[in-house]
């Protein structure tokens, strides 16, 4: 039986490129869109996406920052099981160039032409506080320290 760590998720979180990022609609519902977390998700768990401002995914999380995440990794050769992970937690909106520069990817350019310095670009910070995982044969949850 495989018993996962927040640190052994945070990897394989690495390398499940997209996420479905879901917030609090200002109507009570459940919105979700895809986002990339360009192989940047820190060993808590904590993972960073970019986007704009006038999105509606902003206006969510200025107004609830809760936030889930859902990873699905591929299922490989010879009978790997595929991966999946729900992740909840709460979204910081970073609007501070500096701090951008610590997660920016050139890759990202595909969507932000102007790289970091694209007009209203906004950095989305997922503090990861509970982990739940299945991975075919396992499933566990994980209580993520928030104070990390």
């Amino acid at each position: 039986m495989v018993q996962y760590t927040l640190a052994s998720l945070a990897e394989k979180m690495q390398h499940i490129d997209f996420a479905m990022l879901s917030t609090h609609t200002e109507e009570g519902h459940i919105g979700a869109r895809p986002m990339s977390n360009n192989q940047d998700v820190a060993h808590g768990g904590d993972s960073y996406y970019f986007t704009t401002e006038d999105t509606l995914m902003v206006k969510d999380i200025e107004r609830d920052p809760r936030v889930s995440l859902s990873f699905h990794g591929k299922s490989g050769l010879f009978g790997q099981r595929p991966l999946f992970i729900a992740l909840e937690g709460r979204a910081d909106l970073v609007r501070d160039r500096e701090r951008f520069a610590e997660h920016w990817n050139p890759d990202l350019e595909r969507w932000f032409a102007k790289g970091a310095d694209t007009p209203g670009l906004v950095m989305i910070h997922v503090h990861a506080e509970r982990a739940h995982y299945w991975d075919g044969e396992n499933e566990g949850e994980l209580e993520i320290d928030v104070m990390h």
